[in-house]
């Protein structure tokens, strides 16, 4: 296949690229389609019991939790006669918006729980009706009519559901920015790295190719399965980065056969039967790294596998079908300059360069060496040993934003969180009104724990183990014929330890009648079990996957072993500095400002893992594979492993620099879960190629000796017949011909 594709480049490049383009063009077409059909939800698993709660109490009393908050604030005083007024009519008007359901406000229950501590602020609390994507729409256009003066009060209109739309449309800003900034600096480093203008233009047409194709394929996958709307901001910056790392890779070793005299078609094809293997096996090892997300069962991990795996396997076949075809066609007198010429000369005849010498050096004293970078990068992971996770909920956005301004004023200004409720659900229990005993003493034994500020049920309110309200007409809506619920306001943080332990604790209460337990603290503590029952198996399909490929690649058992435990360490690094950054809350005044919740938003450590481990095996794939090249044809592990990171060592390095620029945009960002999405990705990556790759990969490599190729006889028997090799069988010469040595 490589091989016709290369005689297809050599042949009839116009042609190749003609048809390409036009492609691409209809694969663009199509992506501009894919915003309207992504969806800004995605965050929940079904099944669990939370989200069984929420359909019984959706199904049975066309009840929710509130999404809707408007503050309301008044120096006046809220119980002043005309402020009572003007509240009351404030509260009708939301309460007649259309999709907007179970309207309450301090001024039609009295509730102290919803009037500030000081008396000069109330709430209004309702539920926009519909799906995730539903409530984002409605949300914006609540939010034009109630910010502001509205009948001569001061309202701001929060809530989830504001929530996510700033959160979303923040974070696409945040991105568009990003990509502005990554583009122009990304193409001035190409222009240094290949001293041609015309040379750096290559990668960035095979950015954007592979971004259009993705974009067109994303689309055309929302007509079978649910998308979500993250998908398109991961998988354009990992886009970026790949399409450059493979026609980096590609363009650099095409020079190198340049340099050795070769002429335009044998260059052509020995860096496609060369390059070309390492790529396809490149893109196949990120497909089965960034494909164990499929066990996760939230719509946003499936969209990412999804989308991560197509945009590999894109930027991969784009590099093979494109770049040939441009070589030729530009020809090499206009792919690089005369420096660049000169440097690709030298760098030819001159084998001992930078990373050659770097990996004798590290082969000569591997011991201090090897102790040294892991002591330094087991320092690094250190904080990681006190990571915690948490949803996510108004504390990512910047402080400008209206939905975390209403929601930090409720949280300084008011007793409790009124809009954070955990719903008790009893079904089929016969006539509530026949058990109101039995939910007169459940009631009251719930609102003894220290955690629940009140609990509200068909038959009133109560608090600290006592009745403090009397059931009132309005009362009515915690039950039906057969069905009754109660609504525990919390005291807590919700999506925090104390919130989790009071779920736990309801939950094994005895009970006068079966329940389901959900709301936002029970969807946290649901959303943590299911993580915690399938990482695992995640992780080990990732591990599995990544073993069998490598072993495929290097005819080793020791190696790919090394890989993944060296991967992992520079993961544990960085997840120590993302702790270290965002959970403690250090190095403001290097990655900007924002809120400290004491934990990480879920989904950054997830996301950091599947795509950093993945292009950490990348790296891999790309050094191994030249390392093993070499020790198939000389049999001499040292000389292999200085040759093969001279060779690679460069190229690595600057495709870790530019993908790390490519996330490190997103540094910058204003939400803090984007913000460490460009901490940690890019610190992942070029911890992986410098320290890594730099220093622990020779000197482990040299203390394994030649036992970094051993493997048992069945084994090495499978990998002669099924193995992976970028030379010809032909052009290697086995270790025991060459006289092996170390």
């Amino acid at each position: 296949m490589l091989n016709r594709i290369a005689d297809l480049a050599i042949n009839r490049p116009k042609r190749v690229l003609l048809i390409t383009l036009i492609a691409a063009l209809a694969f663009a077409a199509l992506g501009v389609g894919l915003t309207s059909r992504v969806t800004l939800g995605g965050y929940g698993s079904p099944g669990t019991e939370s989200s069984r709660a929420a359909e019984a109490l959706e199904d049975r009393f066309d009840q929710g939790p509130p999404n809707l908050v408007i503050l309301v604030q008044d120096e006046r005083g809220v119980d002043a006669p005309d402020v009572a007024a003007a509240g009351a009519e404030l509260t009708r008007k939301v309460a007649a918006e259309q999709g907007v359901s179970d309207v309450v406000s301090y001024w039609t229950t009295q509730s102290s729980a919803m009037r500030g501590k000081d008396h000069k602020q109330a709430l209004v609390l309702g539920r926009i009706v519909g799906d995730f994507d539903t409530v984002q729409e409605r949300a914006k256009v609540l939010k034009k009519t109630y910010s502001g003066t509205v009948d001569g009060l001061d309202v701001k209109l929060g809530g989830s559901g504001l929530m996510w739309v700033e959160n979303l449309e923040t974070a696409a800003d945040d991105s568009l920015k990003a990509e502005a900034f990554f583009i122009p600096v990304v193409l001035v480093l190409l222009v240094l790295i290949f001293g041609s203008l015309r040379a750096a233009l290559l990668p960035l047409a095979i950015a954007i190719t592979t971004t259009f194709v993705v974009m067109g394929l994303l689309f055309a996958i929302t007509f079978l399965m649910e998308i979500a709307d993250m998908v398109t901001m991961v998988t354009t910056f990992l886009g970026l980065g790949l399409a450059i790392d493979y026609s980096l890779l590609f363009i650099t070793r095409y020079r190198e056969e340049l340099a050795a005299g070769a002429p335009v078609p044998d260059a052509i094809r020995t860096t496609m039967r060369t390059v070309g293997r390492t790529v396809v096996f490149s893109a196949t090892t990120l497909a089965v790294a960034l494909g164990s997300m499929l066990v996760l069962p939230f719509t946003v991990f499936h969209s990412l596998a999804v989308g991560s795996v197509l945009t590999g396997l894109t930027a991969a076949a784009t590099t093979l079908l494109i770049v040939p075809a441009l070589l030729v066609w530009m020809g090499p007198d206009r792919i690089a300059g005369r420096r660049a010429r000169k440097n690709a000369t030298a760098a030819r005849v001159d084998s001992e360069g930078f990373w050659h010498r770097l990996a004798m050096f590290v082969m000569r004293r591997p011991v201090p060496l090897l102790l040294a970078v892991l002591a330094f990068m087991m320092f690094l992971a250190s904080p990681a040993m006190d990571m915690k996770a948490r949803l996510p909920d108004e504390q990512i956005l910047p402080p400008t934003a209206q939905s975390a301004q209403v929601a930090t004023t409720v949280r300084d200004k008011f007793d409790n969180r009124e809009q954070d409720t955990l719903t008790v659900v009893a079904t089929d229990i016969g006539s509530p009104a026949s058990r109101t005993a039995d939910i007169d003493r459940y009631a009251k034994q719930l609102s003894q724990n220290s955690a629940v500020a009140r609990v509200d049920a068909l038959t009133g309110g109560y608090s600290k183990g006592q009745k403090v309200l009397e059931a009132d007409p309005a009362s009515a809506r915690f039950a039906n014929e057969s069905d009754t619920y109660l609504s525990l306001v919390l005291s807590v943080d919700p999506y925090g330890d104390d919130g989790a332990a009071l779920v736990r604790t309801v939950r094994d209460a005895a009970a006068p009648f079966a329940v389901l337990v959900g709301g936002a603290p029970a969807d946290s503590v649901d959303t943590f079990d299911v993580l915690g029952d399938r990482l695992p198996i995640a992780i080990a399909i990732l591990a599995i996957g990544s073993l069998v490929l490598l072993f495929l690649l290097t005819g080793s058992v020791l190696l790919p072993l090394k890989a993944i435990l060296l991967s992992a360490l520079s993961l544990s690094a960085t997840f120590g500095a993302l702790v270290y950054i965002l959970q403690e809350g250090h190095l403001k005044w290097l990655v900007g400002d924002f809120v400290v919740t004491g934990a990480l938003t879920w989904l950054v450590p997830i996301v950091v893992v599947a795509i950093a481990f993945a292009l950490s095996l990348d790296y891999a794939v790309f050094i191994l594979s030249r390392i093993t090249e070499e020790y198939r044809r000389t049999g001499r592990n040292d000389e292999a492993v200085a040759f093969g990171l001279e060779r690679t060592g460069r190229v690595v390095t600057y495709a870790a620099l530019l993908l790390a620029m490519a996330f490190a945009g997103l540094t910058f960002s204003s939400v803090s879960y984007v913000k460490g999405l460009g901490i940690g990705l890019p610190l992942a990556v070029l911890l992986d190629a410098t320290l890594v790759r730099g220093v622990l990969v020779p000197a482990f490599m040299r203390l394994l000796g030649t036992a970094n190729w051993w493997a048992p006889g069945p084994l090495k028997r499978f990998h002669d017949r099924f193995g992976i090799s970028e030379s010809d069988p032909d052009e290697e010469k086995t270790p025991a011909t060459a006289g092996a040595h170390s």
